[in-house]
C-alpha cells in the first residue's frame, strides 16, 4: 500500500520506518531541512515542502495514496493536510499533542478517519508502568498488535456496560478511557460506558474486527474493512 506522511519528526519518522519494514511504500513531507536530510539519509522520498499545501501533497502523490497521516507537532498543519487528503479521497489519520486543542478540533472528528495522541499514550504508558501495571511502553508493542482509539456508538454492544462488565477477546487490552470530551485516563471498573466515550485499545491485528464490532456496533462486513485498514497504519495508534 501507498502512505504519505506529513511530518518527518520523531512520530512521522518511527511510523514511515514500521510501514516501510512491512513492506509499504512510504513517502514523507517535510519543511525543515535538518529533517529532510535525515529522512533521505534513511531511504526514504521526502518530499521538502508545506505539508499544508496541495501541491506539495500532490506532489508526494497523493492522488495515489491509500492513507495520509498528518503527524506534525503543528495541530493546523495536520488539520489542513488532512483536509486536502480527504478530498482526494485517502483515508486520513491526524495527530493532535496539545490537550487544551482537543475540544475544539473534536468538532471535526468526523472530517478525519482517525485522532492520535502520542504523548498522552507515552504518558499513559508510563504511569502505568510506574504503578505497576502490565501494559509496556508504547515503544515495545510488538509488531503484530495495533492501538487504536475508538468511539463508542448508540448502537455498540457495551453501551451501558460498566468497565467492570466489559469483556475483550483475550489478545485485546483497555490501555485508556475517556469520556466524551473529557482527558483520556486509566479506567476504573466502575465507569459506565456510553455514546461519545473512547477507549484506547491494544489488540492484535485478528481481534480488531471483532472489537470494532463490540465497542464501536460496526457491522461485521464494516469492522472487517476498517479493521484492515487499521492494521495497515500509520504507526500503531490511531
Amino acid at each position: 500500500m501507498r502512505f504519505v506522511i506529513i511530518g518527518a519528526g520523531r512520530v512521522g519518522l518511527r511510523a514511515g520506518r514500521v510501514l516501510r519494514e512491512e513492506g509499504h511504500d512510504v513517502t514523507l513531507v517535510e519543511c525543515a531541512e535538518r529533517r529532510v536530510r535525515r529522512a533521505r539519509n534513511e531511504s526514504f522520498t521526502v518530499i521538502d515542502g508545506d505539508g499544508s499545501r496541495e501541491e506539495v501533497l500532490e506532489a508526494a502523490g497523493v492522488e495515489s495514496a491509500d492513507a495520509v497521516g498528518a503527524l506534525t507537532s503543528d495541530i493546523n498543519v495536520n488539520f489542513t493536510a488532512s483536509m486536502i487528503a480527504n478530498h482526494h479521497g485517502c483515508r486520513t489519520v491526524m495527530r493532535i499533542d496539545e490537550a487544551y486543542r482537543e475540544e475544539i478540533y473534536r468538532k471535526y472528528a468526523d472530517e478525519v478517519d482517525e485522532v492520535i495522541y502520542p504523548e498522552r499514550l507515552g504518558a499513559i504508558g508510563a504511569k502505568n508502568a510506574l504503578l505497576g501495571g502490565t501494559i509496556r511502553a508504547i515503544a515495545d508493542v510488538a509488531p503484530n498488535l495495533q492501538i487504536v482509539e475508538l468511539t463508542i456508538r448508540n448502537e455498540a454492544p457495551v453501551n451501558g456496560y460498566t468497565m467492570g462488565e466489559l469483556e475483550l477477546p483475550a489478545n485485546a487490552r483497555i490501555l485508556a478511557f475517556g469520556k466524551r470530551d473529557q482527558p483520556l485516563e486509566i479506567p476504573t471498573e466502575d465507569e459506565s460506558l456510553e455514546k461519545g466515550d473512547r477507549l484506547v485499545v491494544l489488540a492484535a491485528f485478528e481481534e480488531l474486527s471483532n472489537v470494532r464490532q463490540l465497542l464501536v456496533g460496526e457491522s461485521p462486513t464494516e469492522a472487517i474493512a476498517n479493521a484492515g485498514k487499521a492494521g495497515t497504519g500509520t504507526g500503531g495508534v490511531n
